[in-house]
């Protein structure tokens, strides 16, 4: 089991990028998700565990959709509420990823770790000039000449996911699944469905109570997310949709804000660096970036989506520039000053407070049990975007120290900020869809989309508290 002692060092840190990948890989030396393949998706039609209080109708006279569902087939298949031809006998259904088994991904994370070869390692910004490195340290590395001269300025890793300008969204041609989701109102007693679980989930997003990626399920991050968002309303923190929270999750939304939205590829997007990511270190090491392995992982953390809901909604097409594909419409800015921040190993939780307002939340993985996070109270000392990552492997005269280049293939993701307690950080993950579920080397691990939101917006000096 790796042992991470991530470290971002005093000296000057260079502006750069790279692209989001996965740390580990699977036997074959390439890592997949659990299922990449769109006929593999859940079926969302499924009914879920949402349970639904206050039988009472609606008195400001908004319209509800009540998904017809008495006649339905019980397929738990997708296919019958999205556009395609296929009939829906020929799908097979699997877990989503928020309703996958512990089991399953542990099993999975075990596998992942087994094909990783880093025994321990460090997060450090870029040197400015490798002559300051320090020849006597153990853990003291000096760059090839390739690395050298790499400029990651330009590289589109964190553009991709924090911006959206010149990117053309719109709401023609969705089909009708889409539109049952972009027009879903709750109501008391309605059939759960799935339109009503991605607007949910949609809608917990929007308002900076995190569900992790979005898949349709109704799962441990989306229950956690309702309450949470219950929490910072201050309302009754039952995890239950009830009237009052409907209204209060709606109540800054625009009426005509659509869930599910139309974009179009453009030739940035198709030309944007991927690369299969090796297994071992040394491998890593001579990559010129961690890049995102295909432009699907690269749109699901743009969009905040689970890559197989993103090829469950989109069947058929070929990713291409011009090509237009239905995606999720991702939350706004927070635009909430952060200076404190609780970590909770019990709840898999990251909550963060302005003063004692409680202003997000978010999934997130804290420690092991082979590596538990410390209990206390610490500072955040420093935030780096884009971090190398200074890997170590073999032990004693073995020891070898690989030199990572950034992206979220590497351990600590796209963002990392180090806390007073040496070697303990906030940091990105590789592994957007085992947030919550997977085990963290000792440290607080996030989406890379819901790190970059905590990195804008706390303070250096912050408090951390870890419990």
């Amino acid at each position: 089991m790796m042992k991470i002692k991530p470290i971002i060092t005093a000296i000057s840190i260079a502006a750069m990028s790279a692209s989001v990948g996965a740390l580990a890989a699977t036997a074959d030396n390439t890592r997949t998700l659990p299922v990449r393949t769109a006929n593999a998706m859940p079926g969302l039609a499924q009914k879920v565990s949402l349970n639904v209080q206050e039988n009472r109708s609606r008195s400001d006279g908004a319209a509800t959709v009540q998904l017809n569902t008495e006649n339905a087939k019980p397929v738990d298949s997708m296919n019958q509420l999205i556009n395609t031809k296929q009939d829906a006998q020929n799908s097979t259904p699997a877990p989503a990823a928020d309703n996958m088994s512990a089991a399953e991904l542990t099993r999975k994370d075990e596998q992942s770790d087994s094909t990783d070869d880093i025994s321990e390692g460090q997060a450090v910004a870029a040197p400015s000039d490798v002559s300051s490195i320090d020849s006597s340290d153990p853990l003291a590395f000096e760059l090839p000449e390739s690395e050298k001269r790499q400029d990651f300025s330009d590289d589109p890793t964190i553009k991709n996911i924090e911006d959206k300008d010149g990117k053309r969204y719109t709401t023609l041609n969705l089909s009708n699944y889409a539109q049952q989701v972009n027009n879903a109102v709750w109501s008391p007693n309605m059939k759960v469905n799935s339109a009503m679980t991605i607007k949910m989930q949609a809608l917990l997003d929007w308002n900076h109570a995190s569900p992790g990626p979005i898949d349709g399920g109704w799962g441990m991050n989306s229950k956690k997310a309702l309450t949470n968002f219950q929490a910072m309303k201050g309302l009754p923190t039952t995890g239950r949709m009830d009237q009052k929270t409907w209204d209060a999750l709606v109540k800054n939304i625009p009426a005509t804000k659509p869930v599910l939205v139309t974009y179009t590829l453009t030739d940035d997007d198709i030309n944007t660096n991927f690369a299969t990511t090796p297994a071992s270190a040394e491998a890593k090491s001579k990559m010129k970036g961690l890049y995102y392995q295909d432009i699907k992982e690269m749109l699901g953390e743009r969009f905040h989506m689970d890559v197989r809901y993103l090829d469950k909604l989109n069947k058929n097409k070929e990713y291409k520039a011009g090509e237009t594909i239905t995606v999720l419409n991702t939350r706004g800015a927070l635009n909430k000053r952060i200076n404190r921040v609780v970590a909770n190993k019990a709840d898999k939780t990251l909550y963060a407070y302005d003063g004692n307002q409680l202003v997000a939340t978010y999934p997130t993985t804290v420690g092991s049990d082979d590596t538990p996070s410390p209990h206390g109270t610490y500072k955040i000392v420093n935030k780096v975007k884009m971090p190398w990552y200074k890997a170590t492997v073999g032990e004693g005269a073995q020891k070898k120290v690989h030199m990572l280049p950034p992206g979220p293939n590497n351990p600590v993701g796209v963002v990392w900020m180090g806390l007073s307690k040496p070697s303990y950080g906030l940091h990105g993950s590789p592994k957007p869809e085992g947030i919550s579920r997977q085990a963290s080397h000792g440290c607080i691990r996030l989406t890379n989309w819901d790190v970059l939101e905590v990195y804008a917006n706390i303070e250096n000096g912050a408090t951390v508290e870890l419990k």
